[in-house]
């Protein structure tokens, strides 16, 4: 029987299993229906349900460059630092490509050449011009997800531009207020594209040198995945998205956009890692099995204090910045260990895959920056910023959503089972527990929902205005009675938030996000600073619950 548990996060850091890290990544094995020609991918131990064979989502499968030749496209490169200066032009293309994933060659896209696309790396205040060409076969945008940018240049077609055709092109003005990590992608079938490696980062540097606790070195990770069969790409749905209930998880984890990553340190270095999640719907609990970390930074801004962890939860778009120490020769694996969970058989099963390998060598790193990591730094002006909002951190919201969901025409099998599932839930789902029912989900069926407690009004039908330089307190309820219980990775574009509570706990060391997980059955208090004018999404960055209706608008109106 499976039973509820309770997800308790604090500022970043979960151990939701041990971390037995020697372990290589889980191997599934294929289920293949001859009869259908469509291979489906099922998890280790995992049993299908009979009364799902033969049965096919309501959409067309697609796949990128229908009938081209992986062999005639460019091979993929990895990514490649950019450095731009104020008023510097970048020329960013979406393209057909090749890539290589475990000895077979895929069809799919990148941005110049790259996958990740480049790193823009810029000074904090610089301005640049990005000129977008769109040379993939879907339309497209790009959204620079994390800035509070113009409202013009954010990246969302109907709201703020048109979708770039195929063939088409579109100027961006992309301004960087605040230092961190942050990422671009499309905000057009971010399902298909994103997926098919659509998502590059960009490096913000503070002109303080001491802006962060010292390293040795930088080390930028994109985390993704993809789902293949033996060599065969899952395809997704082409007139609305597939795996719809939960979302896509891939049965391959990459790693900067490949399936082996490595890094090789000296003794005692100190590596400061900006990690940032880019997967369709998988949320990571990320370590390195026996080496100490600590955060600094996450979306936005740093931490009030930087705080040893021993892993760190990343939802999909979110960011962080995490030190961590080599102090002794040998191989570390950087793991994902987290919580199962079957619905089939109704087991949770602790799971760790890993992702990569840290060698370290014997010589010895210098500078020696030990003592400055041991020691866990206060950043006083990030408490002095945070300051002028408290006087509303108690107020009574003045927005209340509730998360939910519903769904029309799904299979008799699903709505059966479904029902007597829904009582039983796991707060995040770590891996897809149900694959067969969640690949027959579309966006035809399904219809994620936010819905405005005051009006009742949902997703776009919802009107929300809010004056310039005002204070926003809004709280979010996950329905953990809904049909399917799901966690949210909920995103506001354009502006800053402060988680202040969750759950009716306050927290206690702050940092500026863009992008909060909300787990199944949480309340959530959120505390928006309204200074950026325009029409700004507020949607769950879950890909396909985004493209199953997840979305609203925040207008932030000028005085």
């Amino acid at each position: 029987m499976i039973r509820s548990w309770r997800f308790v996060m604090p500022a970043v850091c979960l151990v939701a299993g041990p971390l037995a890290a020697q372990n290589p990544p889980a191997m599934e094995h294929m289920h293949h229906d001859t009869a259908m020609g469509m291979p489906i991918p099922m998890p280790k131990g995992m049993v299908m349900l009979p009364g799902f064979v033969g049965l096919r989502p309501p959409v067309t499968p697609f796949l990128p460059g229908a009938g081209v030749d992986p062999a005639a496209l460019a091979a993929v490169q990895p990514s490649e630092v950019t450095p731009l200066a104020d008023g510097d032009t970048l020329d960013l293309t979406a393209e057909l490509l090749r890539r290589d994933i475990r000895g077979r060659s895929y069809v799919m896209y990148g941005f110049n050449g790259q996958v990740p696309g480049p790193m823009i790396r810029v000074s904090q205040h610089a301005t640049v011009t990005v000129r977008f060409h769109n040379r993939i076969d879907l339309p497209s945008t790009v959204h620079w997800h994390g800035l509070r940018l113009d409202n013009r240049s954010d990246g969302v077609p109907g709201l703020t531009q048109e979708a770039v055709a195929p063939g088409g092109d579109f100027t961006y003005t992309v301004h960087f207020p605040d230092a961190g990590i942050y990422w671009y992608h499309p905000h057009v079938r971010e399902d298909i594209e994103q997926s098919m490696g659509l998502y590059g980062n960009m490096l913000v540097d503070s002109p303080d040198p001491a802006y962060y606790s010292p390293a040795n070195r930088d080390a930028v990770l994109m985390l993704s995945d993809l789902l293949i069969n033996a060599d065969t790409l899952i395809a997704f749905g082409k007139e609305a998205p597939d795996f719809a209930l939960m979302g896509r998880v891939g049965n391959v984890p990459l790693v900067n956009g490949e399936p082996a990553w490595a890094l090789t340190v000296r003794r005692g270095e100190v590596v400061r890692f900006h990690v940032t999640n880019v997967a369709n719907s998988r949320t990571w609990n990320l370590s390195i099995a026996g080496v100490p970390m600590k955060v600094l930074a996450s979306d936005v801004s740093r931490f009030e204090r930087e705080q040893r962890v021993a892993s760190v939860v990343l939802a999909p778009a979110e960011r962080y910045v995490v030190a961590a120490r080599f102090d002794r020769p040998g191989r570390f694996p950087l793991v994902n260990a987290i919580q199962a969970i079957d619905h089939y058989q109704g087991e949770f099963d602790p799971q760790v895959d890993t992702l990569g390998w840290i060698t370290v060598e014997r010589t010895a790193v210098l500078p020696d920056h030990g003592a400055a990591f041991d020691s866990l730094r206060a950043y006083p002006e990030v408490t002095g910023d945070i300051a002028r909002y408290r006087p509303s951190f108690d107020k009574a919201p003045d927005k209340r959503i509730t998360l939910t969901v519903a769904t029309a025409g799904l299979p008799l099998l699903t709505v059966q089972f479904m029902s007597i599932d829904t009582a039983f839930y796991n707060p995040v789902e770590w891996v897809d527990g149900m694959p067969e029912m969640n690949w027959l989900s579309t966006g035809k069926q399904v219809r994620w929902i936010l819905r405005d407690d005051a009006t009742g009004a949902e997703n776009e039908a919802i009107d929300w205005h809010v004056r310039q330089g005002s204070v926003v307190k809004l709280r979010i309820f996950n329905d953990d009675k809904s049909f399917h219980p799901m966690q949210h990775p909920i995103h506001l574009h354009g502006q800053r938030m402060l988680v202040v509570s969750r759950d009716g706990v306050p927290t206690r060391n702050l940092v500026w996000k863009d992008t909060v997980l909300i787990p199944v059955g949480s309340t959530v208090d959120l505390l928006i600073d309204a200074s950026n004018p325009g029409a700004w999404m507020l949607h769950c960055h879950i890909a396909e619950h985004l493209g199953s209706g997840m979305m609203t608008t925040m207008h932030v109106d000028s005085p």
